[in-house]
């Protein structure tokens, strides 16, 4: 496997863009359109929340029931979530418009929005928006770029990543884009990701990869505990990588399970390093759990906790507080035979081992716990199997970010 630089555009075939139509912000860009030059195969999972949004009601039935979708279209600043029947058929709208000027058919065509809830988007600006989409597009990396720039909202950075792998004797590229930095919790909760793939692969297959890979790359991810009405991860594959086409679990399969897994992995981590007012990475890895689902609960217990994360942000080594986190999980284990470390890149400091505190430098913990990448350690002793999950600092910026969201 062969890390590249690039997004969404790094796969045979596709074209992005990324344009201001002043849908709700000026002076930005705030519209995104994803396109390839050949149908694709599509796979895709979607918010849990009860109310979802009206993209991701048409999303849902275009990945299930169309033959192939070739072109998606995305907006920042307002989510079209409780919408009613017009939330609807301005996805509508904008699909037909899509197909016009792309000569396919409306149900070839995804949409996707974020931003505020309630507010109804003025459909012409949208439309206006996918006209300029449609003339800019391009198959460059800097257009996977200001494409992935126009789906931001409060993030501070964009979010891209890219990779290649020899399948059947050719090279097949995975890259994909991402967004998400507020309202984000476990069960593919608030964010956008859009995967493209020229492999060639069956639909059956690229559904099973992503919803499996799912479970262990976005699901593991938490800012503040809040589940969005939008989130929505498609995964694109045209097939022109020209790769013998996978249509069973061979060892082709697994290579490309691994490569979707790092494009996963990496936006999922860039999603949690850049959550609202965030000035760290804070991960939690349980190892040596009893089963795989435990190690899972357990590190999402951890990075959920919201006097864990103020802890990461105050650089406190109060270790009692994740102690408390994988306590209260619903995971049962003896508390006298766990480990606790903390570390960063350089450096791991044993804090509590066989049911006490050891001795340890609360300087030496708090530069630790000062890295921008935190990672908290927990051995179980209890089995073979470990998680790991991403979340972020709880600071004063993610407050102050939300009271004036509106504003």
């Amino acid at each position: 496997m062969k890390i590249i630089e690039g997004g969404v555009t790094a796969a045979q075939g596709f074209e992005a863009a990324g344009i201001e139509a002043a849908i709700k912000y000026q002076n930005r860009k705030d519209m995104a359109m994803v396109y390839s030059r050949t149908p694709c195969r599509a796979a895709g999972v979607f918010t849990s929340n009860v109310v979802k949004a009206a993209p991701v009601l048409w999303d849902k039935e275009i990945v299930e029931n169309a033959s192939s979708v070739q072109a998606v279209i995305v907006n920042s600043g307002i989510a079209n979530a409780c919408t009613g029947r017009q939330g609807y058929d301005c996805c509508r709208q904008t699909a037909e418009k899509t197909a016009q000027l792309m000569g396919i058919s409306p149900d070839a065509v995804l949409v996707a929005s974020t931003g505020v809830i309630g507010n109804q988007i003025p459909v012409e600006k949208l439309l206006a928006g996918v006209e300029k989409l449609a003339a800019a597009r391009a198959a460059t990396k800097e257009a996977g770029t200001q494409a992935a720039e126009a789906i931001m909202t409060t993030d501070t950075v964009s979010k891209q990543a890219a990779v290649q792998v020899e399948l059947g004797g050719r090279t097949v590229t995975v890259g994909g884009m991402c967004k998400g930095s507020g309202m984000i919790h476990p069960n593919m909760c608030t964010m956008l990701a859009f995967v493209t793939t020229d492999a060639a692969i069956s639909k059956e297959l690229l559904q099973e990869a992503l919803r499996e890979d799912v479970e262990d790359t976005f699901n593991m991810v938490s800012v503040d505990g809040d589940t969005s009405t939008n989130d929505t991860l498609v995964v694109l594959a045209n097939g022109l990588a020209g790769n013998p086409e996978i249509t069973c679990k061979n060892e082709d399969y697994d290579k490309f399970r691994k490569a979707l897994n790092y494009i996963n992995t990496t936006l999922a981590k860039k999603m949690a390093g850049d959550g609202e007012g965030a000035t760290a990475l804070f991960e939690a890895k349980v190892i040596h759990a009893a089963t795989r689902a435990e190690a899972r609960i357990l590190s999402k217990s951890v990075i959920g906790s919201s006097l864990c994360k103020a802890a990461i942000f105050g650089h406190d080594a109060n270790f009692g507080r994740f102690l408390c986190a994988l306590g209260y999980s619903g995971v049962q284990f003896d508390p006298e035979k766990i480990e606790l470390y903390f570390q960063n890149a350089e450096k791991s400091i044993l804090i509590y081992r066989d049911g006490s505190a050891v001795e340890y430098s609360e300087e030496e913990a708090a530069q630790v716990l000062a890295s921008p990448e935190v990672t908290v350690l927990v051995d179980m002793h209890m089995g073979d199997a470990e998680a790991t999950a991403w979340g972020c600092d709880l600071s004063y910026e993610y407050v102050k970010i939300n009271a004036d969201y509106r504003s």
